[in-house]
């Protein structure tokens, strides 16, 4: 089957290979569209075009110009919004309000590294008698960039659209399980006036279009976003032709609330930060780290609210969707079934909607109290709408237990108390504290990785830049 789904200088085509994958409903379980398979030959074109874009119209643009490519871009995506958003829920299986909110956040990244792209400035460095000392900031050159099928549109916009603001040409190795807005996206950026080669996409198998283009010896810079098996793969391929690696590889993030917080404010993060996008977020606030003085008291409030959630197919746009494949689903049914084998308490489940298509990879979200702080369910990443709350006795255990995973991508205090916030947030090991907040409505502006085995390198905000261009010295005796 020839599916054209592989964008390389300009051209859709189909995979050198021939085959193709299919598009799957999370919502239904049924296919409805087909990708191409792409294979080493398509990344080995991708990489080559991008290569060629750099010494062609795109690598002669000014930051100017490309700054206001990427702005148009921007306008783009909002134009095409409901689009957008009905394909990414269909794909991904979130809600739509989700879906819609992805939307938006793509677009601001546009917008955001349209207007920031001529505003990267070097220095002047003082130095010996007879010299004038400058630097400045280059792109890498050709930037590889393999994300995942969780939130497409946001990575494309944090990773991406980053990479294209500094210069770099680039190859998108999107996720094979939600592909479809990827390459929306590509299409749009054609319409933008983006030059052709500076930026490529090989849809396909992640182990191999996305092996392929990871070990590839003529990239100068990958970005990787996935798990934290994979993303060591993906580091050691690259360090065999030396290329700098951004990882973002997950997390196990705490939400630490003391007795003095206030309540009411924090309940609704407290569960959608656990539960949006089925639970399939890297940065999802998965451990409830709660004082014992306010223990059941708002495992209580909590439950209440988890009972209250609905799953269902994404156009219904109720609370909750589907997991992405029935893999996945497998996955957060054994962490389930290892609660009920250690009897822990369940303390709430949310419910199924009525007449839910039969092949659909729903789970309910389930809230776990009292989960022992060495259990899987306090230590792995789940990836789906399961909240493990862990009672702490004071503030040195409260970090303490936050600190004990591998992890280190995200972490929220909860508390009045200023002189305890600024504290926990010098002793967490996270990349992003949040006080009396959950994930700051997305934060296109705020710099994002993680600590530990959550990766490094930093995405979003300014810094992004900086992660993707490479600083040249140039010393001037005079």
């Amino acid at each position: 089957m020839t599916v054209n789904s592989i964008l390389i200088a300009g051209t859709w085509r189909g995979s050198a290979g021939g085959q193709s994958l299919p598009v799957v409903d999370p919502s239904t379980g049924d296919p409805f569209g087909h990708i191409a398979r792409g294979t080493a030959a398509d990344v080995h074109a991708a990489v080559a075009a991008a290569r060629r874009a750099l010494s062609a119209d795109w690598g002669r643009l000014s930051a100017m110009e490309r700054g206001r490519v990427l702005t148009r871009l921007g306008t783009r995506i909002l134009e095409e919004a409901d689009r957008l958003a009905e394909l990414e829920a269909r794909d991904v299986g979130k809600p739509l309000r989700q879906a819609r909110a992805d939307v938006v956040a793509c677009a601001r990244y546009c917008e955001y590294y349209g207007g920031a792209a001529d505003k990267v400035h070097g220095e002047t460095i003082p130095y010996q008698d007879g010299y004038t000392v400058l630097t400045w900031r280059e792109p890498h050159g050709v930037s590889g960039h393999i994300i995942p099928w969780n939130y497409p549109l946001q990575i494309i916009g944090r990773s991406v659209v980053a990479a294209l603001a500094m210069g770099n040409a680039c190859v998108l190795k999107p996720g094979e399980d939600a592909s479809m807005t990827a390459l929306a996206i590509a299409r749009l950026a054609q319409e933008a006036g983006l030059p052709e080669g500076a930026l490529n996409l090989v849809t396909g198998l992640g182990e191999e279009a996305g092996a392929a283009l990871a070990a590839h010896p003529d990239i100068d810079h990958l970005s990787f976003t996935g798990s934290r098996d994979v993303g060591t793969m993906v580091q050691a391929a690259a360090a065999a032709s030396i290329v700098p690696v951004t990882l973002e590889l997950g997390g196990k993030s705490p939400q630490i609330v003391f007795a003095d917080a206030d309540i009411e404010a924090a309940l609704p993060f407290l569960v959608n930060a656990a539960v949006q996008n089925a639970g399939q977020t890297c940065s999802a606030g998965s451990r409830l780290l709660v004082e014992e003085t306010l223990h059941e008291a708002l495992v209580d409030r909590v439950a209440e609210r988890f009972n209250a959630l609905v799953v269902g197919p994404a156009e219904r746009d109720l609370d909750v969707g589907p997991l992405i494949h029935a893999g996945q689903k497998a996955r957060v049914e054994r962490f389930l079934a290892r609660a009920e084998a250690d009897r822990l308490p369940i303390r709430a489940q949310g419910t199924l909607a009525p007449d839910l298509p039969p092949g659909g990879h729903y789970v309910v979200p389930t809230l776990i109290d009292c989960v022992p702080p060495d259990h899987p369910l306090a230590q792995e990443e789940v990836f789906g709408p399961v909240l493990a709350v862990i009672p702490f006795r004071d503030e040195a255990e409260a970090v303490a237990l936050a600190n004990a995973t591998a992890y280190g991508l995200v972490s929220a205090v909860w508390t009045r108390d200023g002189g305890r916030a600024l504290r926990l947030a010098r002793a967490l090991n996270s990349g992003q504290i949040f006080i009396n907040t959950y994930g700051a409505g997305g934060g296109v502006e705020l710099p994002f990785g993680g600590m530990k085995r959550s990766g490094h390198g930093r995405e979003k905000g300014f810094e992004a830049l900086y992660g993707f261009s490479q600083l040249k010295t140039v010393a001037i005796r005079h």
